[in-house]
């Protein structure tokens, strides 16, 4: 296994039936059979059983082992007779399941052992009787080693094959790529095969398929040979069972396993039909729309006119390279046998497979591409087959039609491949190298013209030859070399900023989460834009994972409930939940007529209008705060989450970027209609909303009422933050405080009457916070009383109350100018 993964293989497994069976398991030879019939109406046999030849003594030891060589068994099985020679496990082995065998008394005989069948020998399912060797054409001589003779003793490696290696689902393409890894010579078991030169007279095969639909003919090569007076009753040699079953295929009967086999063999799949069924010539053609056919599952199935299929004068009798039909199918009553070896597009049998959800062991190596020449000797090898195993004679005639396909010819620069791996590779080892996959390789003025083999289509750049050579040359070959960090200041200043106010919130204490970008209409339109009957535009996804999250997000906070739903309903109530991430804003124009041809560097004005068609991402992050602040505690008694928290946090995220943000009445139809803040930079640019969640779309959406979340544009943050943010100067003298109570009209928004205030107060204010809106007894209708804290302090000396008092009532005549405000 070592030497296929150097090769790029990777392992899976090592398939040894001996891991479930252990010996004694030897050929036994029934002497005798007295039949017993039982109380419990059950008929059992008390047989003699040689199990060494005669005149040989037994030269196994242990308990119930009998020195004569012949050992006394109970069986319940009717399927044999005196004489028939038999697979007899003997006290000591151990069969699949961990069952061991010894000896054991019962129905008043001590029985040493147990005559097997296959299903218990672990090789096949068949559990009407026991194995009975005769049957399966074979006469060993008695005391054989069973285990060897069934081919119990052969192990098999499972290893992973990758879709653009389709010629290694095979003995012979694994058997090549050990050659390379082991720089042993390879024998090409297609060249043992003696193919007829030219092939004609034989069954009448068209192929109609004038108008490809995948851009080349469905089925551009189809072999067909004819095989008389076959046995399809005869047993499938132990040897190809053993073989089909470590490939995980099992034993059907002799034509079927012997195609089956040349299929692991060669990696073509062939399919035999039943002669004397067919009516005419076999047409390959697409189906007709609603054409039916039953396939070999049995099962009925309604065709797509895009595929491709084998037919005769009835119709359908096969999904080319997926699954023969029924109707032609090979039997026991089977003695002519027409084989088919065919080459058919990847494409059409991939879609063919997916459609039909009919995954075959055929349609996985025709899907990822076979050899097109070599058909002709698939179909010779199963006719061989026949001919040796199932008695039938061969027609000298055959009928091989289609074209060849174009060879893939490319030319190899001298110095590509070892500028490209990072290797000076030798002139041998690049030739050897591509010679040994099978190319012809030219060597020309600037390098060389390599021929790709007919098995390797995935060979088609200078790119692929390289990765080829740098593959079988030895990947431990190529040096290790540390790649230089290149020069640079570290993160960018907006990585920078992403994770200061990420880092930020979650120091808050919130907890971060990942939401998928995919939404419905209705969440866009209900949180994409402010207003209820605004324009609203959003990215339809042309295969969304299901209908219901068709569109690309234009907010996060319909993700971000989904997360906080869910996890209400298992049980987590009291939630402080944030997202980052980009939100998808299409302009005008979305996509391009026409995407630019690949192997060329498109012009600026084609990259632009791709540039255009993208649609604007910029970088949002959200929070929704559900519950309470904290958990309930003796002496301590939670506070429920409110909209002033969810502004809280947006000024955090302001304040950690060094970014003051304006706080002002909003209103969005996702947000309650008086509990919703808008939230701008001093330019007067909108970056966000705050407060609680609607009503209605709480209900809606089973969450707990007055849960509060907030938005924020960051990108728009990030552009207003300063470069350097410049911690404030800490006074050595102490601050002055004074309260203020103001009465303006109801309409008046308070964050309108703070800032007249820290105008009017002049350089002497320090800061100034509102702590109490109130509206009741007392205060007129239509007004409200807001209370302000304004702090006071000099950089240069202890301020009187007087000059505090001063810088008050100034700040309280400029609120007086503007809005009419009266302290109360």
């Amino acid at each position: 296994m070592a030497e296929l993964v150097k090769v790029g293989f990777e392992e899976e497994d090592v398939h040894r039936p001996t891991d479930a069976l252990q010996g004694p398991i030897v050929v036994g030879q029934v002497l005798s059979l007295v039949k017993e019939p039982q109380s419990n109406g059950k008929t059992i046999n008390w047989c003699q059983v040689r199990v060494v030849p005669e005149g040989q003594e037994q030269k196994l030891t242990g308990k119930g082992i009998d020195p004569s060589g012949v050992q006394g068994i109970i069986c319940g099985a009717h399927n044999f007779v005196e004489g028939d020679k038999v697979v007899v496990t003997l006290p000591g082995a151990v069969l699949p399941g961990n069952f061991q065998i010894s000896a054991r008394k019962t129905y008043g005989h001590l029985s040493a052992g147990m005559i097997a069948s296959v299903r218990e020998l672990g090789i096949g399912e068949d559990h009407d009787g026991i194995l009975v060797l005769s049957r399966i054409g074979l006469d060993p001589e008695v005391g054989t080693d069973a285990m060897e003779l069934l081919g119990l003793y052969d192990q098999a490696a499972e290893i992973n094959v990758t879709p653009d290696r389709g010629y290694a689902f095979s003995i012979r393409g694994v058997a090549r790529e050990y050659a390379h890894a082991t720089g042993t010579t390879f024998t090409d078991p297609a060249a043992k095969v003696q193919v007829p030169a030219e092939l004609s007279g034989g069954y009448g095969v068209k192929l109609n398929d004038d108008a490809p639909i995948y851009g080349k003919p469905g089925c551009d090569r189809f072999v067909a040979r004819t095989v008389r007076g076959v046995d399809a009753t005869r047993p499938t040699p132990p040897w190809m069972v053993s073989r089909l079953r470590l490939a995980g295929i099992r034993s059907i009967s002799l034509p079927v396993d012997i195609s089956n086999y040349v299929m692991l063999e060669l990696g073509q799949p062939t399919h035999c039909y039943d002669l004397d069924k067919l009516s005419g010539d076999i047409v390959v053609r697409r189906a007709a729309a609603g054409e039916k056919i039953t396939t070999l599952d049995d099962k009925e199935r309604t065709l797509d006119a895009e595929d491709l299929l084998i037919t005769d004068d009835s119709g359908a009798i096969g999904i080319a390279g997926v699954m023969g039909g029924a109707a032609t199918e090979v039997g026991d009553s089977t003695s002519n046998i027409l084989v088919e070896a065919a080459h058919f597009d990847e494409v059409s049998i991939s879609r063919s497979r997916r459609r039909h959800k009919l995954p075959s062991e055929a349609s996985k190596r025709f899907e990822r591409g076979v050899d097109w020449q070599v058909a002709g000797v698939a179909a010779q090898r199963v006719v061989d087959l026949l001919v040796e195993l199932a008695g039938g004679t061969a027609d000298t005639t055959g009928t091989d039609v289609g074209t060849a396909p174009d060879t893939v010819t490319i030319e190899l620069p001298a110095g590509f491949a070892a500028a490209r791996i990072g290797i000076d590779f030798t002139e041998e080892q690049i030739v050897t190298s591509l010679e040994d996959l099978g190319a012809a390789v030219v060597k020309n003025d600037g390098g060389w013209t390599v021929t790709a083999p007919s098995w390797r289509h995935d060979l088609e750049t200078k790119e692929d030859l390289s990765e080829e050579i740098a593959r079988l040359v030895g990947y431990d070959k190529i040096p290790a070399t540390l790649p230089v960090a290149p020069p640079g200041r570290g993160l960018t200043r907006v990585q920078q900023q992403r994770r200061r106010l990420i880092q930020a919130l979650a120091d808050a204490g919130l907890t971060e989460v990942l939401s998928y970008p995919f939404v419905s209409k209705a969440a866009n339109d209900t949180f994409g834009v402010a207003e209820e009957s605004a324009a609203r535009s959003a990215v339809k996804l042309a295969n969304p994972i299901s209908e219901e999250q068709g569109y690309l997000r234009t907010s996060i906070l319909p993700g971000l409930i989904e997360v906080a739903k869910r996890n209400h309903s298992r049980g987590f109530r009291d939630l402080a939940l944030f997202e980052s991430g980009l939100v998808f804003l299409p302009g005008g124009t979305v996509g391009t007529a026409s995407i630019p041809p690949l192997g060329a560097k498109p012009a600026d004005d084609v990259l632009d209008a791709l540039y255009d068609g993208v649609p604007a991402q910029p970088f949002h992050v959200a929070a929704v705060l559900t519950g309470h602040d904290s958990p309930v505690a003796a002496a301590h008694t939670p506070r429920v989450w409110d909209w002033a928290d969810a502004l809280d946090v947006a000024r955090l995220a302001g304040d950690v970027l060094g970014v003051e943000l304006v706080v002002t009445q909003g209103s969005h139809q996702a947000f309650h209609p008086g509990r919703a803040a808008r939230l701008s930079l001093r330019s007067g640019e909108v970056v966000g909303y705050a407060g609680e969640l609607h009503p209605k779309l709480l209900a809606a959406a089973d969450m707990p009422a007055r849960s509060v979340a907030l938005e924020l544009n960051a990108d728009a943050l990030f552009n207003a933050a300063p470069d350097v943010i410049v911690a404030r100067h800490i006074s050595p003298f102490p601050v002055a405080t004074q309260d203020v109570a103001l009465v303006v009209p109801a309409d008046v928004p308070a964050d309108d009457v703070l800032a007249a205030l820290r105008e009017g107060a002049g350089e002497l204010l320090e800061d100034v916070a509102l702590f109490d809106v109130y509206a009741g007894k007392g205060i007129e209708d239509g007004k409200k009383s807001l209370a302000f804290g304004l702090r006071f302090r000099a950089a240069d000396r202890t301020l009187t109350a007087d000059e505090a008092s001063a810088a008050r009532e100034s700040a309280v005549a400029l609120a007086a100018e503007r809005f009419g405000a009266v302290q109360r």
